[in-house]
C-alpha cells in the first residue's frame, strides 16, 4: 500500500474518476448530523458541484470566502468513502465536501505582484494563486520549478503536500508565461524547455515535479492539449 503522499503525488496527470461506479445524492447524511456533498474542478480552476450538467463559468462557484473556506481545507480522501472516484475531501464543520478533479485539485489561475514594501521597494516575490481565491490561496512563485509535461504540452507548479504536491497551470496563464521558456539550440521548442526568463534572470529549469507523472512513453491521456 503506497503512502499516502507518495500515492498522491504520483496520480496520473488527466486523472478522471471511473463515475460510472459511484452512486451518491447531494446533501446526503449517512449518519446523523452529518452531510456530504460532491464536487468536481475542471483544469481552468473552476469549481462546480459534480452532477451540474453544465459546467461553465455561469454554473461554476464564485463566492471567494467560499472557495477559501473549501481550498484550505483539502486534503487527500482517508474517509474509507469513495476514496477511488473522489480523490480529495474538504472537511467543514459538519459537511464533508468530496472532490474529483479534470487533472489536478489545484488550479493556478493568477500570477499576483506582492505590494510595494514600506521603503517604496518591491514586494518579496510574486504569488501564484489558485481556484479563485486571489491573495488568500496562493503560494510563492518558484520559476525554476515550472514544469511542462512532455506529452501533454501542460505547465505544472509545486503547491503544499497536503493538496497533493503538484498544482496544474491554467492554460490562459501557462500561455502569458510560454513565451519565457527557453529551449537547448539541437531540440528546439519540440523538446524540454531548459531555461526559464523572469524579472531579468535566468533559471535554470530544476524538473523537480517530473517524477510525480507517468514517464512520457506511457502517455498521459491529455496528448497535445494546453486546455
Amino acid at each position: 500500500h503506497m503512502p499516502r503522499l507518495t500515492a498522491l503525488r504520483c496520480l496520473p496527470a488527466g486523472y478522471i474518476a471511473s463515475r460510472n461506479t459511484v452512486t451518491y445524492i447531494q446533501g446526503q447524511s449517512p449518519e446523523p448530523r452529518i452531510r456530504e456533498y460532491f464536487y468536481y474542478i475542471d483544469h481552468q480552476g473552476q469549481l462546480f458541484l459534480d452532477d451540474t450538467k453544465v459546467k461553465n463559468f455561469v454554473t461554476c462557484f464564485k463566492d471567494k470566502q467560499f472557495l477559501v473556506f473549501f481550498f484550505s481545507r483539502l486534503r487527500s480522501n482517508q474517509s474509507g468513502r469513495y476514496e477511488e472516484d473522489f480523490p480529495f475531501l474538504s472537511l467543514c464543520g459538519r459537511e464533508r465536501n468530496f472532490l474529483r478533479c479534470d487533472d489536478r485539485p489545484v488550479v493556478f489561475t493568477h500570477l499576483l505582484q506582492t505590494p510595494a514594501g514600506p521603503q517604496g521597494i518591491t514586494g518579496d516575490q510574486e504569488q501564484l494563486s489558485y481556484c479563485g481565491g486571489a491573495e488568500k490561496l496562493s503560494v510563492p512563485f518558484r520559476p525554476e520549478a515550472l514544469y511542462m509535461h512532455p506529452v501533454s504540452g501542460r505547465v505544472y507548479h509545486p503547491c503544499s503536500e497536503r493538496s497533493g504536491a503538484v498544482g496544474l497551470v491554467r492554460s490562459a496563464l501557462a500561455i502569458e508565461l510560454s513565451p519565457s521558456f527557453v529551449y537547448a539550440p539541437e531540440q528546439g521548442q519540440s523538446g524540454q524547455p531548459t531555461k526559464f526568463l523572469w524579472g531579468g534572470k535566468e533559471y535554470t529549469l530544476t524538473n523537480e515535479l517530473a517524477g510525480c507523472f507517468p514517464s512520457a512513453e506511457e502517455g498521459s491521456g491529455q496528448q497535445g492539449e494546453l486546455g
